[in-house]
């Protein structure tokens, strides 16, 4: 029989310390609803890459235009597995669940924002005289209908689709090998966010042509492959810390998660 692993320092004697374990799934599942809610917040913005033209093996012509969100998105499949690894599909599929609510509750506070009557005091910065701030607001945080959809649509599926490809490698593997059910799980959810978004945003959206919407889908996909190859290593030195930092038995590679 282990010890439990132990508590968090309670900052008043009159409260109970929390228990470690709950405290490290409380942050990773407080930092994976964060980053998702900030997803949608910066994936406003799009930009270029290959402004010179896109290389030889990726499809198309011209600049790669993608989301800023694409620099958040990728750590909430991270987070997912981490969390898959220590506290098993059901904490993690809970998580992916609480991180769809919270993206609801930004959404709907957005809009009640920007409905709201502006203040005659709310002007612009020196510099930028002549703009409107309520409408420099409302620019801001534009969310097509469509492509709302698609991405609250392509979030749910691909993340729990993902947790549970990260359980089948896991077993397939016998508890080894972990970079193959973290990139074999998170390559192919990619894939899946990657064809709902763009499928019906571009098709039903923007009424691109198929082929030009699959040379889209190709390019970002490929984009999102690279990211998740980069941050195999963290998954590797999150597990150990948090296994460190829980006092957990034994050593990480075990066929089931620990704490599941």
């Amino acid at each position: 029989m282990t010890n439990p692993a132990p508590s968090v320092a309670s900052p008043g004697d009159a409260l109970p310390a929390v228990p470690r374990r709950d405290a490290a799934y409380t942050l990773c599942a407080a930092t994976f609803c964060v980053v998702l809610v900030l997803t949608n917040v910066i994936g406003v913005k799009l930009f270029q890459i290959f402004p010179d033209g896109r290389p030889a093996w990726m499809p198309g012509a011209g600049p790669v235009t993608l989301t800023s969100g694409i620099i958040a998105y990728p750590f909430t499949f991270l987070l997912t597995d981490l969390v898959s690894e220590i506290w098993g599909r059901r904490r993690a599929d809970l998580m992916v669940v609480l991180g769809f609510m919270m993206s609801g509750v930004m959404l709907l506070l957005v809009q009640v924002a920007k409905v709201l009557p502006p203040s005659t005091f709310w002007t612009a910065p020196q510099g930028y005289e002549g703009i409107s701030m309520q409408t420099a607001f409302e620019v801001s945080f534009y969310y097509p209908g469509v492509l709302l959809f698609a991405s609250m649509t392509a979030y749910l599926v691909a993340q729990l689709f993902d947790v549970r490809l990260y359980h089948f490698w896991w077993k397939l593997t016998g508890g080894g090998h972990m970079w193959v059910r973290n990139n074999g799980s998170t390559i192919v959810s990619q894939l899946v966010d990657t064809i709902i978004v763009n499928g019906i945003f571009l098709y039903w959206g923007l009424k691109m042509a198929p082929q030009q919407i699959v040379e889209v889908i190709i390019a970002v996909y490929l984009c999102k492959v690279l990211l998740a190859l980069l941050d195999t290593p963290l998954i590797y030195l999150f597990r150990a810390l948090v296994w460190r930092w829980l006092n957990l038995p034994g050593k990480p590679g075990t066929a089931r998660a620990p704490l599941a």
